[in-house]
């Protein structure tokens, strides 16, 4: 069994001069980041590995959601990969996964979150929106081979 959480970076802010990758959390994204962290800290995952795109939105959401999970900052590691907007590149990172992982944590960006779902876990969300995430369970042994699987949804404005 490969269990894959997927989250879309929390929301950021516009309007700062900066280029694209170095746009920061706002204050509701840092807010969105805390509350799925504690959210999903509740839910008792065991993390093996936790990869973030290197944009700051993203890496910002991985750090405060990997601090509220509990899970040690040594397991966080970066990749160009998964600053993707189409979801092609974050597939190809996930199905070279070392097949030693069995639950890993992801957090990149839209359009690729939402394409991803619909492919993967056949969900019919028209949007995964900020600071949302996905938990996809795949019954299979090999990273390279998931395809479809068992999705659920958590968002920002639904979890307590």
């Amino acid at each position: 069994m490969k269990t894959w959480l997927m989250m879309r970076h929390g929301k950021s802010s516009w309007g700062l001069g900066v280029a694209d990758k170095d746009r920061p959390l706002n204050q509701r994204g840092i807010d969105d980041a805390h509350k799925m962290g504690i959210f999903l800290g509740k839910k008792d995952f065991a993390i093996d590995a936790v990869y973030s795109s290197p944009a700051v939105r993203a890496t910002h959401t991985a750090l405060i959601v990997c601090q509220e999970m509990n899970v040690p900052l040594h397991k966080l590691s970066f990749s160009n990969s998964l600053y993707d907007f189409s979801g092609d590149d974050v597939l190809e990172f996930i199905h070279c996964l070392d097949d030693r992982l069995d639950t890993v944590i992801t957090f990149g960006h839209n359009n690729a979150c939402t394409a991803l779902a619909h492919m993967l876990g056949a969900l019919d969300n028209n949007n995964i929106p900020t600071a949302g995430a996905v938990l996809f369970r795949f019954d299979v042994s090999l990273w390279s081979d998931i395809t479809k699987g068992e999705a659920e949804t958590f968002f920002p404005k639904t979890v307590t």
